[in-house]
């Protein structure tokens, strides 16, 4: 044993040459996430953990901040509630920008969801996918997250249509027949051509009348 080891063990010290350490991809690190419930994320509100008039909502089990409203976002939202509740009458109950139950892990909170009627309003519970006829969202900033992440969602849930308004493209796009958790039908309406609402065909809504 030589001196130098003797002398560490002395000061209980061990001396190493030095190593340069190698990096760890990113991919190979363990990172810990937490899946919500629906259950789970109404117990946060109710503990005060999220506000009740927090932008977020429940995707897949993950807490998502949902993008502030611009005002051609706003505009168009109010514009075609305007029109849905003018049009559908009786028939069915336009609701906006509040939270649908699409599984037992996605609250999710679409501008706006056309739903069969109930005399109560949904006062007992928030729609179901077997309540909805139709979900729409606007987007300007977030096309890409709601085309790649919102429509699959809904076609999971088996909701009969979805329509992404493409604000920065000028045009609205429509999603149809879910088939195992994939829409079957994806439509892309310009300017000249109508919307017709799959579970209520004598509803139609112009694309210059939904963009403005």
């Amino acid at each position: 044993m030589s001196a130098e080891v003797q002398k560490a063990k002395i000061n209980k010290r061990i001396l190493l040459p030095a190593v340069t350490p190698t990096p760890v991809p990113f991919e190979a690190l363990k990172v810990r996430r937490y899946s919500f419930s629906v259950e789970d994320y109404h117990t946060m509100v109710e503990a005060g953990v999220l506000k009740e008039d927090e932008r977020v909502e429940l995707i897949e089990g993950e807490i998502v901040e949902m993008s502030p409203i611009g005002k051609r976002h706003a505009s168009c939202v109010n514009r075609v509630t305007t029109l849905l509740i003018r049009r559908s009458g009786d028939q069915a109950t336009t609701t906006v920008q509040n939270p649908v139950q699409a599984s037992s892990f996605s609250e999710p909170q679409p501008d706006l969801a056309l739903l069969k009627y109930r005399a109560d309003f949904y006062a007992a519970r928030l729609p179901v996918p077997k309540d909805i006829l139709l979900v729409i969202e606007v987007a300007d900033s977030t096309v890409e997250y709601d085309r790649e992440v919102k429509m699959p969602l809904y076609a999971r849930a088996k909701i009969p249509q979805a329509v992404l308004v493409n604000l920065s493209a000028d045009v609205v796009e429509v999603y149809a027949k879910p088939v195992s958790g994939i829409y079957t039908q994806v439509q892309t309406l310009k300017r000249g051509q109508s919307l017709t609402i799959q579970k209520l065909p004598n509803l139609k809504l112009s694309i210059e009348e939904i963009l403005g």
